[in-house]
């Protein structure tokens, strides 16, 4: 099954972004009674995170996941933990059990991705009804580097990975985010039209081809120009 690219106008995109994970959020809740969101990091979401701050969303009924995020010192400008509590978590009435933060101060980071999949396992049978990815430049998501060995893990649903522009990575891995019942990528940068293309035509060089295109969409920002 091919990808599902949708477009949406710059000045739109975040909200439009923000509609299609309510949406997401709305017909799980719908189904069986709870949803789980699993939202990326990096620089460019926490606008579109903000937007769906404000969508009518029963939130105490939906959990909270990270996707990845970075090993640094908790309250770290580079956690994106910290941009999810600013942008998001801080104007929502989501229980604070239903937050689940990956714990990358532990002294033993592999034990505490163990612990995060047993969360996942424990919580939601490790299904996760939608999964927000970004996509970088060099064909990177879910903070799956190039050529990481993360790539090849298959029997477990969180892991780490090596060294990447100056840090480790806890992240959800290729099994975790493919058995999704939904994905959506969202990419609103011309910087990453080579990306793009590679993505659709599932080219292996990059990681993000790793993930499946079924039930899968992309959002892409149309220029205003």
């Amino acid at each position: 099954m091919n990808l599902t690219f949708v477009e949406a106008p710059a000045a739109r995109f975040a909200a439009a972004a923000a509609n299609l994970l309510a949406d997401e959020l709305s017909s799980a809740i719908e189904a069986r009674g709870v949803a789980h969101l699993a939202l990326s990091g990096g620089r460019s979401p926490w606008v579109i995170f903000g937007h769906l701050a404000e969508l009518d969303v029963d939130w105490a009924k939906t959990h909270i996941w990270q996707v990845d995020e970075r090993v640094a010192p908790d309250r770290d400008v580079d956690r994106n933990s910290v941009g999810l509590r600013s942008s998001f978590l801080s104007s929502t009435p989501i229980p604070e059990q239903n937050i689940h933060l990956m714990d990358v101060t532990s002294l033993d980071c592999e034990r505490a991705a163990a612990n995060y999949a047993a969360d996942l396992a424990r919580t939601c049978e490790g299904i996760l009804d939608c999964v927000h990815l970004g996509l970088g430049v060099d064909g990177h998501t879910a903070s799956w580097p190039p050529h990481d060995p993360i790539l090849e893990v298959m029997d477990r649903d969180v892991a780490m990975t090596g060294e990447y522009n100056g840090y480790r990575r806890m992240s959800l891995t290729v099994p975790c985010v493919n058995r999704a019942r939904q994905r959506l990528f969202t990419a609103d940068s011309e910087e990453k039209l080579a990306a793009l293309a590679a993505l659709r035509a599932a080219d292996p060089a990059i990681p993000a081809s790793r993930v499946t295109h079924t039930n899968t969409r992309v959002l892409v920002s149309l220029s205003d120009h």
